[in-house]
Formats: structure tokens, sequence, C-alpha cells
């Protein structure tokens, strides 16, 4: 029997779809590997608020709270709102009440995939965005006002205790990197030109760059950053921001690498640590075995490594290197060419290139 459990959330449209392709990726790796994982499903989303005027189930709300790790699938729907017009995404409250204040966004070329940008060095795309998750703009979500009807404002929130937590994560990761052949810089993407709250976000960002002498540190103003993950995002390689310049710039990454079907994400806190494809719940495509279940492969062989690296189990990370190879090799032999990017396999058949490929 397992000591560690992950609190399982399929979510809404195509979550549902790609969390069915974890579960079955997931028990191979476990027959493969000899471990395995206490796993508890509960519903939650947008359509089960829409059922029962819940986001989820409190029993699932608990789940989550006391499981060594989280896996997400999405959750959200276009035409399900609150009175307020925002969308039903308790993830978002996640993310406070969990203190998950690193989202970790891998921007990574797979073999075989279609070209976005035409440099022959679009091959080499590999670099991780770091979104702060709690805080920033995002702090302003339910608690924006609208004044007479003429006026609304939103206030963004820097702190120094969440920015230097996020700022040690992001040198720790390209510490980390480095060993592993990467350039060990960390970019700290803002405004501070501008705002007063990205000037002290920079000065936060200096004060720890200097505890890691072995990492080169640069600064980057966010639209020049914009320009440049299209112009020459080979430059980069962990890059750090606000939330809200990192929601927007992390789906240009998705972008140029193909799609958001093939971005994986993490959210991780001092305690906690959620994995959830970075794509939405996309209901046009929900049911009809087009979704492209790479992500979310990419987000479980992230949450198996980091259970691996938490809890000293050699073979968790084994397995979460054994996945992410396998998903290397599919792409890299023809075997899973996802029809988001213009090829003919749907949700079973990568799923099966990828569990056919785990060695």
């Amino acid at each position: 029997m397992s000591d560690l459990n992950i609190c399982v959330l399929p979510g809404d449209g195509i979550g549902v779809e790609v969390m069915g392709a974890a579960r079955a990726v997931l028990s191979t790796l476990e027959k493969r590997f000899g471990f395995r994982l206490a796993a508890e499903e509960h519903p939650g989303g947008a359509a089960y608020w829409r059922e029962t005027g819940r986001e989820m189930p409190q029993g699932a709300w608990e789940a989550a709270r006391s499981a060594d790790a989280i896996l997400f699938g999405s959750m959200g729907l276009p035409d399900v709102r609150y009175p307020d017009g925002t969308e039903i995404a308790p993830h978002l409250k996640m993310r406070v009440d969990f203190d998950l204040f690193a989202g970790v966004r891998p921007i990574r070329r797979l073999p075989n995939t279609p070209a976005v940008l035409a440099s022959p060095r679009a091959a080499d795309i590999d670099l991780v965005i770091i979104r702060e998750l709690t805080e920033g703009l995002f702090a302003s979500r339910g608690k924006g006002v609208v004044i007479d009807d003429r006026e609304a404002r939103d206030t963004l929130v820097i702190t120094r205790a969440t920015s230097e937590k996020l700022f040690d994560f992001a040198f720790d990761l390209a510490r980390r990197r480095k060993a592993k052949g990467s350039a060990g810089l960390v970019t700290c993407v803002d405004k501070a030109n501008v705002f007063v709250s990205m000037a002290f976000f920079r000065k936060i960002f200096d004060e720890r760059a200097r505890n890691f002498p072995d990492v080169e540190a640069r600064h980057h103003y966010v639209d020049a950053a914009a320009l440049d993950l299209v112009r020459k995002p080979w430059v980069f390689d962990v890059m750090v921001m606000e939330n809200m310049y990192a929601d927007i710039l992390s789906d240009v990454g998705g972008g140029i690498v193909g799609g958001m079907g093939l971005a994986p994400s993490a959210e991780i806190g001092l305690e906690h640590a959620l994995f959830q494809p970075a794509h939405g719940s996309a209901p046009d495509i929900a049911g009809q075995g087009l979704a492209n279940p790479t992500a979310m492969l990419l987000s479980t062989a992230m949450m198996l490594e980091w259970l691996g690296h938490r809890h000293g189990r050699e073979r968790l990370v084994e397995a979460a290197d054994a996945l992410d190879a396998a998903v290397e090799r599919a792409f890299a032999e023809g075997a899973a060419f996802p029809a988001e990017i213009g090829g003919p396999h749907g949700t079973a058949e990568v799923t099966r290139a990828v569990m056919d490929r785990i060695a």
C-alpha cells in the first residue's frame, strides 16, 4: 500500500479526457517501477457549479488540502459564470489557500512538431517561465470595484515575503538546470520603469540574486520580453515575473512551441503542489476524442518528479524521467502527432504511443 496520495480533479470539458490519459499512463508506470499512489477522484468545476451551486464538494476541498499532490485537469466553461461575470475557477482559490506561489511553465519544443518560428534555432527552445500565483494583479480577484458605473478599479499587490520565496525558487531552478547543461540564467521580467510596484519587485530580485553568485541575473521589461519570446526565445533560460504578466507570456510560450496542448505546468508552494496542463477545458472539442493529452502527461511527469524529490522516492523520479523520455520518443518517432497540431492522432492514439515507449 502507498503512503502517498494524490487528489484527482478532472474538472470540465477535455479535462476529463486528458485526466483519463494520465490515469492510464500512471497505471503503466506503477507496474513498471513498482510503486503505487493512492488516488482519490472528486468532481468540481463549472458543470458541477451549474448543477449544485457549489464549485466543489467540501470533501474534495479537504482531500486536496490533505493530499501529497493534486492532479488537476481543467475547470471552467465559457457559458457558466458567477453573477459578476467571472469564471468558475476553484483552482484560483487553491493557489491562495494552499500558498501555491510558484507557477512553473516549461516551454520546450518537442521533436517533429510543426515549426511556428522560421529560425532553425526554434528547435533549441527550452525555457521555463516562473509565474507568481498568489498576488500581483490577481490579488484583486473578487475585490475590484466599479464606481457609479463610470469607473472600475483593481489593485496590484507585491509583497516582500512572497517575492523572496519566488525569486529563491527561480534561482534554485536555474542552478539545477545549469547542472544539466542549461545556461544558468534568471531573467526578471517587469515594468520597473513605470510602476513603483515593479521597481520594488526588481529591487527584491536583485537582493536575492546576491545569494546565488553562480547563476546569472538579468532584467527585461515585459513588452520587450514579449517581443523577444517571439524573436529569439532561445536566449532565455528561467524567466520570473508577476502574475498577470506571466499569465499572458506563458501562453505566448505555448504558442511558439505549437500550442497549449503541449504546455504542462506545476503550481508549487512550500507544503502543497498542484499539477495541470496549461490549456483550458476546450468544450468545443470535448467528447470527440481529439484532445491532445501531451501537456497533461508532461504535468504528470512533473508531479512524479516533485513527489520523488520531496519524499526521497527515487523510483518516482525514475518514473518521471521515463515518462518524459517516452513523450519525447513518441514524437520523435512520429507515433504521436496530435490533431491539435495538424496530425491524425487523437487522445487515445497519443496516449498509447507514450505508454508503449515507457522503458
